[in-house]
């Protein structure tokens, strides 16, 4: 099995899975909220996995773990009561419906057909809240977020950056007050995310009870999870480096091996571990019965099904022939280059031979 759908989730690192096995053990059960000796050894465990995550974001903030970027993401938003909410055209539902969810009225930023918000984008009189990814889901775009957050400063409103794509791949995204993170996006355990919110900026609770991480989110921790998504983290610090340059010889390899397929999203401003590309008439339920042994994606897990085209190839000008006729190859630390070209060769092979028959 090749696998090709790092958007949609990443391999769990041997680290992380090293990590999160001392909490899984006979000798370490301890609920990190007691105050006994194993309650106390299993909340250090968690503070050490939040500072690990910290890490990844800028300073002058706090980190509130949450069982994903969708459940951190509905906090930003539901918890922030916006009256006017900008989001962009292109954002992940978690965001698109969680605004809509609100009671605010939500405005939505057009994008280029590349792909890209502008930085001088307009907001509405009484925008109070400005929601926009670092790095697109489907296309892999990366948003201007430090002028989009000047802009949303200017109008009085905060910048909310779902970072889900870019956490540990690129630097934190400059000037936003909130950011969300999921563990399960950068080698970590599912079932765990997290929310960075800004020194000063004041949020309301969504579930209520135990007054866990500092009153915003009650409910136990799991050190596991916890300890985990830290070490997935920590992981980051020291390799982003070299997984970016791993990711720029794979994007190389498929430009060179996939010359007839067109891409979708800007090619420059983009993380180049996500490649959307498009080949007109081409059946992808067929391409994807074809190649069982391959995984990779029509577009969004979470959209997987619908039979819908893809909100993003919408907004970027794509017809629904054309975003139909789409497919996303994910990939990073642990691809191999050889099976990456092996697999990519015969996606290009299987599709070819549907344009004979």
């Amino acid at each position: 099995m090749i696998y090709l759908d790092y958007q949609a989730t990443t391999p769990l690192a041997p680290e992380a899975r090293e990590a999160m096995l001392r909490w899984l053990g006979e000798e370490a059960f301890g609920n990190p909220h007691s105050p006994h000796r194993m309650g106390r050894a299993a909340a250090a465990a968690v503070a050490v996995a939040r500072d690990q995550v910290a890490a990844l974001l800028p300073a002058g903030g706090r980190v509130i773990f949450t069982s994903g970027a969708t459940e951190a993401l509905n906090l930003a938003i539901l918890g922030r009561k916006p009256l006017r909410i900008a989001v962009s055209a292109i954002e992940h539902a978690a965001v698109l419906e969680t605004a809509k969810a609100s009671g605010a009225r939500v405005d939505i930023l057009p994008v280029s057909p590349m792909g890209l918000v502008a930085g001088d984008a307009d907001l509405a009189d009484g925008t109070d809240l400005v929601a926009v990814g670092q790095v697109n889901n489907e296309i892999g775009t990366i948003q201007p977020i430090a002028a989009l957050a000047e802009r949303a400063h200017a109008a009085g409103a905060l910048l909310l950056c779902d970072a889900v794509q870019g956490a540990g791949r690129l630097a934190a995204p400059e000037g936003a007050d909130m950011i969300a993170l999921s563990a399960h996006k950068l080698h970590g355990p599912k079932g765990i995310g997290a929310l960075w919110v800004r020194d000063g900026v004041e949020i309301q609770p969504l579930n209520h009870g135990g007054g866990q991480e500092g009153g915003l989110r009650s409910g136990t921790l799991s050190p596991a999870l916890c300890a985990g998504f830290g070490a997935a983290a920590a992981l980051w610090v020291s390799m982003r480096e070299s997984d970016g340059q791993h990711v720029d010889r794979l994007w190389k390899t498929a430009r060179e091996l996939l010359p007839d397929w067109t891409l979708n999203g800007d090619p420059d401003q983009r993380w180049r571990g996500n490649l959307n590309l498009r080949r007109d008439g081409l059946d992808v339920a067929r391409l994807m019965s074809d190649l069982r042994d391959i995984c990779f994606s029509a577009g969004s897990a979470c959209a997987s099904g619908s039979g819908r085209p893809s909100h993003v190839l919408q907004a970027i000008g794509l017809t629904d022939s054309q975003a139909k006729s789409s497919i996303r190859l994910g990939f990073g630390r642990y691809t191999e280059e050889g099976e990456f070209a092996e697999a990519l060769k015969r996606i290009d092979a299987a599709a070819a031979a549907q344009d004979i028959g």
